[in-house]
């Protein structure tokens, strides 16, 4: 029975009336007993079993000062606003999401250091790199339903201790066998990095989430850069330091294990997807007086949190219902294709522009058996900030599609003339001008088709679909290493990459526009408003009703 709690007969009468005239149903009396109880509802009002109805709708106030204020996450976020919580966020998961980057750049270095010195064959050496994608691929199918299952913050912890463990294991090394195994579990870990980049999207208003979270990729391009330096002071000179450089790239991985630890919390959104809506409210109020603000006035003790989604522990099979299958597919041709094609850049870049003569030979006297063109390789990385910086300002602006079209289109057309000018000589300030615009727009692109995949994606499938995206881009990226390290030409390989990227910007052309819109709104598409839904007052199907008419005029009172 419905508890009308003393509320003026009249009000009721209001919201018969308006819902009476959008169905043109029979106008039918409210009866009332003397208490004010609702004892029978006009069709097409269902009858509900619940005992505060209206004191449920978020947008509804009652006349009493003490009844419950109901509020969405995004509401709340946009409450709480950007300040100290988030920038601790993004710290702790930008020093992780760099783990990625760096073990790639790492590799580069690493597999032609070890190929010398082990006496590889091309094979070999490129299965080294391979291995960490292949545990990359098994990570992601592993670790993103987990956090749909066991929540973001847990599996943050478990791939960060999965980083730094193997991390520091694949220093200790001993032969080819030991190192590949170390590194496929260093690759496990790097599966997981979907994980920091959603709770970071998920604790972002949706008013600034666009602009502030594309500021993780800072830390993917110092993570690059880190390693470029790092190799600089390890690799040089007739006995290279190979396993204080592999420990030394270990670091920041672990920094972020004990900054994850004392910063991030549990995903809010995460939680009130689960029912958890007071631990939420608790975690944003927290959030709120780290921000500056004066919690209790931002969320009084009346606030409570609407749980946001009705399905939870997503599986696999969730991507392919109907509702999912088409954006499941497009989303993994999308990322298939730009990590074939992002991994193939940074390692072509670094074969360009590595001096072969010198790494295949044995030393002899004071010649350095390993030499790298560091300062290009260096150059070329410090374009990825003019890429992130670029895309901060564009993507709100022209749209998340547009951006990522655009760039991947140039980027391939870069990386494809930088392999085949280098096949024929051109000189060195010309390579360093094309891989320095090959790596702006490389990054452009996938920086966007990141917070693109996460906006699309809703929260009980966030991780999940994020990640078996993620390892589709583990298996694109497990057979770049097979071209750019094996034994085909620079020409060759700058035609395939072309053709990669061509094949990425199609598929990211058909996906959803995300820009302006909250999380994971581009897929629904509710004919009437959501609070209305929850509360069960209309069916879904409003016939030839207009939804204007279903708006109540007046405010229960």
């Amino acid at each position: 029975m419905l508890t009308a709690d003393k509320r003026p007969t009249q009000r009721y009468e209001q919201v018969v009336t308006e819902i009476d005239h959008c169905s043109d149903a029979e106008e039918q009396p409210v009866d009332l007993d003397t208490n004010h109880n609702i004892t029978h509802l006009p069709s097409p009002l269902p009858l509900v079993e619940n005992e505060d109805l209206f004191s449920t709708a978020p947008n509804l106030k009652s006349h009493n000062d003490n009844d419950l204020e109901y509020i969405s996450t995004d509401v709340a976020l946009e409450r709480i606003g950007m300040g100290a919580f988030q920038i601790r966020i993004l710290i702790a998961s930008g020093l992780c999401f760099a783990a990625d980057a760096m073990q790639v750049i790492l590799l580069s270095f690493l597999s032609l250091v070890v190929q010398d010195l082990w006496s590889l064959s091309n094979d070999l050496t490129a299965m080294i790199t391979s291995s960490l994608f292949a545990g990359s691929m098994l990570g992601t199918l592993i670790l993103g339903p987990l956090a749909d299952s066991w929540g973001r913050r847990p599996v943050f912890m478990l791939a960060s201790s999965i980083i730094s463990f193997f991390g520091f294991a694949t220093s200790a090394a001993t032969n080819y066998g030991m190192l590949t195994a170390t590194i496929f579990g260093v690759g496990v870990g790097v599966g997981g990095l979907t994980v920091p980049f959603d709770i970071l999207a998920e604790f972002l208003p949706s008013s600034q989430r666009g602009t502030n979270l594309l500021k993780i990729e800072y830390f993917w391009t110092i993570g690059c850069l880190f390693v470029v330096g790092i190799a600089y002071m390890t690799l040089r000179g007739e006995v290279p330091h190979w396993r204080l450089f592999v420990a030394t790239c270990s670091v920041p991985c672990l920094v972020s294990l004990v900054l994850g630890y004392c910063w991030v919390p549990e995903s809010a959104q995460w939680l009130c997807a689960e029912g958890r809506t007071d631990e939420a409210l608790e975690i944003l109020r927290h959030a709120a007086a780290l921000n500056g603000l004066e919690k209790d006035e931002v969320f009084p003790s009346n606030t409570k949190l609407l749980q946001d989604e009705d399905e939870k522990d997503a599986s696999l099979a969730d991507l392919f219902t109907p509702k999912w299958r088409e954006t499941t597919l497009r989303l993994w041709g999308a990322w298939g294709s730009f990590a074939f094609g992002y991994y193939g850049t940074l390692l072509a870049i670094t074969k360009v522009f590595a001096e072969a003569e010198t790494i295949n030979r044995v030393a002899v006297g004071d010649e350095e058996p390993y030499s790298f063109d560091y300062g290009a390789i260096f150059a070329s990385s410090t374009a990825e900030l003019v890429g992130t910086t670029m895309v901060i300002f564009a993507v709100d602006r022209i749209g998340r599609i547009p951006s990522q079209v655009f760039s991947y289109l140039i980027a391939g057309l870069s990386v494809c003339a930088l392999c085949v000018f280098a096949s024929w000589g051109f000189p060195r300030y010309a390579l360093i001008g094309l891989s320095f615009i090959a790596r702006i727009f490389e990054m452009a692109a996938t920086c966007v088709t990141w917070v693109s995949t996460a906006e699309i994606l809703t929260t009980e499938v966030r991780s999940t679909g994020h990640s078996t995206a993620n390892a589709m881009a583990r298996l694109g990226a497990i057979f770049c290493p097979y071209l750019v390290q094996g034994s085909a030409s620079l020409t060759q390989i700058g035609i395939v990459m072309l053709l990669v990227h061509f094949f990425t910007a199609f598929c990211v052309s058909t996906l959803p526009e995300t820009k302006g819109k909250g999380m994971g709104a581009v897929s629904e598409d509710q004919p009437v408003d959501s609070a209305i839904n929850r509360l069960n007052l209309l069916p879904l199907e409003t016939n030839d009703c207009n939804e204007d008419d279903l708006v109540i005029q007046g405010e229960l009172s």
